[in-house]
């Protein structure tokens, strides 16, 4: 994702009005050393601290995709309605991340973010001692207030505790946050699950919350708000030409990834039929795939923005296909897991490169507005996939996601890719 963001410093999706990267004139910042032009003090204490926080919210996002089966029968509930919870953090997400701009506007980030930092700790203390359904979702109802705010609002204190010339560098380091997260959460969870049960596995995350929080309060200075930017802006984003069709698109191709990621655990177990140490080593090639896909991202780009925007869901929505129809092929699927993983990992970046590009003017409100869909994509996928697991297996959910992922191909090379040739580079 830092690739995307070298063209285009905005990638501030909760203060649209952040004005640190532009001509002097604006609000005064309220830690002048660090946000004035020509500073050459760079807080990385504080940029590690927002990574640490970036990192612990997503493996506790990722956590149910290796553990949905012991908690489904743990609880005495299906696999397809433990999935809700995958769905209640993503709707509440979603949510928060709209109105957060809003509801925030009068206090210090520093103590907003503290208070989003201590929603996960909490979030995963309910879940790991949850006695039933209601409070496993009330638990992931905390996580996704606390994942919705703080990334929304990641990028954009991260591009205040660094100067302008050094912003690249402070949020390759925040994205790396999201990469370890996928190598982590799916293989650890999986193995100490097995190990010491589902409920030690949130523990820990748990225990992850407690070091960013502490680093955190250590490192973070003092951040007062800015901002007069509320949700009209977002609409107003919205109702430009092609955008809307491009964020439809944007939730298709999620829709489709989450849907297969949140069940994936089941379709190992049940379709393919491997140990959960083979699991654990799948999951690990997943996530290593995944990390070096974001990589592959940034080449891509350099080359051709549209066409990385088509292919990479068209390759996932191939190897969906396939998945659903080899059954139990335990190399073959492990080898398209992976494959799944590293065109997955160069989505993101794909897509931060295309809004910045599209609404150069806004980039920060158009980022925010793609934090939204991708939320509302994760619901999306989670609910369906639960209903069609239920229904039709996980080999179903694998049918659906990749014929979600082609249907977003279609649309991409419509109408997505003629509001690009419009962009400059």
């Amino acid at each position: 994702m830092s690739r995307a963001s070298q063209g285009a410093r905005a990638l501030d999706p909760i203060e649209p009005d952040q004005d640190s990267h532009l001509p002097a004139g604006g609000a005064a910042p309220a830690v002048s050393p660090i946000t004035a032009p020509g500073a050459q003090n760079a807080l990385w204490g504080a940029v590690i601290s927002m990574m640490l926080g970036v990192f612990g919210l997503v493996t506790a996002e990722f956590l149910p995709a290796s553990l949905l089966t012991p908690m489904a029968r743990d609880l005495g509930v299906t696999e397809g309605v433990a999935g809700q919870a995958v769905t209640a953090t993503a709707t509440v997400a979603l949510i928060t991340s709209l109105l957060v701009v809003t509801l925030t506007r009068r206090l210090d980030r520093r103590i907003v973010l503290l208070a989003f930092s201590i929603l996960l700790i909490a979030s995963n203390l309910l879940v790991a001692t949850a006695s039933s359904l209601t409070f496993l979702i009330l638990g992931r109802v905390l996580l996704g207030m606390a994942l919705g705010g703080f990334w929304t609002m990641s990028a954009a204190t991260v591009m205040r505790l660094v100067p302008e010339a050094l912003v690249p560098r402070a949020l390759s380091i925040l994205f790396s946050g999201v990469s370890a997260a996928t190598v982590f959460a799916a293989p650890v969870g999986s193995y100490v699950g097995d190990i010491a049960g589902w409920r030690a596995v949130f523990l820990l995350a748990a225990g992850l919350g407690v070091l960013a929080l502490v680093v955190q309060f250590a490192t973070l200075p003092r951040l007062a708000p800015r901002g007069h930017a509320g949700l009209g802006t977002l609409l107003e984003i919205l109702m430009r030409p092609r955008i809307g069709l491009g964020m439809v698109a944007v939730t298709l191709v999620f829709t489709g990834h989450f849907a297969l990621f949140t069940y994936i655990r089941p379709f190992l177990e049940t379709v393919t039929g491997v140990s959960v140490s083979t699991m654990s080593a799948i999951l690990l090639g997943f996530g290593i795939a995944n990390f070096l896909g974001t990589i592959l991202g940034g080449f891509l780009l350099e080359r051709s923005l549209r066409w990385t925007l088509a292919a990479m869901p068209l390759a996932m929505g191939v190897f969906g296909l396939m998945l659903a129809g080899l059954g139990s092929a335990p190399v073959a699927d492990a080898a398209l897991i992976a494959l799944w993983g590293l065109a997955f990992g160069a989505v993101p970046v794909a897509w931060t490169a295309w809004i910045t590009r599209s609404v150069p003017d806004e980039t920060e409100s158009g980022t925010a507005l793609i934090v939204a869909v991708i939320q509302l994509a994760i619901a999306l996928g989670a609910a369906g996939g639960g209903t069609i697991f239920d229904v039709s297996g996980a080999s179903g959910v694998f049918v659906a996601a990749g014929l979600v992922l082609l249907l977003s191909v279609l649309l991409i090379l419509a109408g997505v890719r003629a509001r690009l040739a419009a962009v400059p580079a």
